[in-house]
């Protein structure tokens, strides 16, 4: 993890081709501690480029428990607006908690950005983070996309992130709403989203498949066996379990019943309990199975 940290941290520099170095300077200890300001909190607006939809309330308290004690150790990147007011670049969870925490100021990187970068170290920093749900990390792969043209394995190459984990990602914007719901609330998992996407060509079938797989909390390889069979039943059907096998006395006594009557004789034997079928191919077999019975 440490490894991806480094190259995400240099991908903010690189991430833009021409990029100036102070981008990457934002994330510098020595500038935070150069040109940190206090700032009123009323004066910071939100991000409007965040991906991150859903936070950690009780961290989040954890955190502002802590900022009451001592304050924020590290400073929030902000950047001025013609209104007087400031947006939020990076540092959400640290400005919420500080509200929480109700003080009043705050300390900040002030930060002369343009909408492109901004929406850039808001990535950036939310793809550094361990905690993201699956659909935020995809809505930030697919901004990185969208926002600037870049590929996949340019992506993976500024990130550090392998191109086919970052392609899982991607499709997962294709699920439907109510199935993105349930990966942004925890009941499904990525490896879950990524073998449900398998399902985007029968999407009654994926919706149903997704209940089942919360309401059995199903692992990710029995919903790989659920996807398959409702892909491939007929391959399902044959990949049925077999019945457990015959108790070899069974065996004997049902060939010794095929021997004295001359038929196909099935024995169905549970604990002691069970049947004995007798199959005939004709109304000859019948009448001799019969006759032979009744002198028994």
């Amino acid at each position: 993890m440490n490894d991806k940290r480094k190259v995400l941290g240099r991908g903010l520099d690189s991430l833009l081709p021409g990029r100036s170095s102070s981008v990457a300077a934002l994330l510098s200890p020595e500038q935070h501690a150069a040109s940190t300001h206090e700032i009123r909190i009323g004066l910071i607006d939100p991000n409007p480029y965040q991906t991150r939809r859903r936070m950690d309330q009780e961290a989040l308290k954890e955190l502002a428990e802590s900022i009451k004690v001592s304050g924020v150790v590290q400073p929030i990147v902000v950047r001025p607006l013609p209104t007087g007011h400031f947006q939020l670049v990076a540092g959400e969870r640290r400005w919420l908690a500080s509200k929480m925490a109700e003080k009043s100021m705050i300390p900040a990187v002030v930060r002369e950005l343009s909408d492109e970068q901004a929406m850039e170290m808001t990535i950036i920093e939310n793809l550094q983070r361990e905690d993201l749900n699956p659909m935020e990390q995809a809505r930030a792969f697919e901004r990185l996309s969208r926002e600037f043209g870049l590929s996949q394995e340019q992506i993976a190459a500024r990130t550090g992130i392998e191109r086919a984990t970052i392609a899982h990602f991607v499709r997962l914007m294709k699920l439907p709403e109510t199935i993105q719901e349930l990966l942004e609330t925890g009941e499904l998992s990525f490896g879950h989203g990524k073998v449900l996407c398998s399902l985007s060509a029968f999407p009654d079938q994926l919706h149903k498949a997704a209940r089942s797989v919360v309401a059995k909390n199903l692992s990710v390889r029995q919903t790989e066996e659920l996807v398959a069979s409702i892909i491939n039943p007929e391959a399902a059907e044959k990949n049925e379990p077999q019945p457990p096998p015959i108790d070899p006395n069974v065996r004997e006594a049902a060939r010794s019943l095929e021997h004295a009557l001359g038929v196909k004789v099935e024995i169905r034997d549970h604990k002691g309990k069970g049947k004995i079928i007798l199959k005939y191919s004709s109304l000859d077999d019948f009448d001799r199975i019969v006759e032979a019975l009744a002198k028994t």
